[in-house]
């Protein structure tokens, strides 16, 4: 049997820090490789682009960093797209994953409505389990 690889897709230095903990956990118990992907794009009107760039690759390395702390194989992949759902989605089929992990921001209904709501639009069009991690959350897997 092959082993497992997750995907973890994360949008934020506070959700990597986070999530450490549990993705690690989680990793261990199924004997899993750990895939962190992030998606730039731009959150305010006013941001610039290298601003984006430089919070994707803080949050890649917290949680990269972090999981090999704790002897987890996991490797950061910056992705850049407008289409986040599709760009987590193809990615995942792309990297042979066998599971999705989201964190969530904690955006409130009327974000989701702007902004598109992200995890809705990932379970979908998904064809292999997806686990949401809610911003509240302070948990173990």
């Amino acid at each position: 049997m092959s082993q497992s690889r997750l995907l973890i897709a994360v949008s934020s230095p506070w959700a990597s820090e986070k999530l450490t903990a549990p993705i690690a956990d989680l990793a261990r118990r199924l004997d899993a490789e750990v895939l962190v992907a992030h998606v730039a794009h731009m959150s305010d009107e006013d941001e610039h682009e290298s601003d984006a760039k430089q919070r994707g690759e803080q949050t890649l390395r917290t949680l990269t960093d972090g999981l090999k702390q704790t002897g987890v194989v996991a490797d950061g992949l910056m992705l850049f797209a407008d289409d986040v759902p599709k760009a987590i989605l193809s990615t995942a089929k792309a990297r042979g994953c066998t599971m999705i992990v989201l964190g969530l921001t904690g955006k409130g209904v009327l974000k989701r409505l702007i902004a598109g709501d992200v995890p809705a639009n990932i379970i979908r069009q998904a064809d292999l389990p997806v686990l949401l991690c809610p911003a509240n959350w302070n948990g173990m897997i």
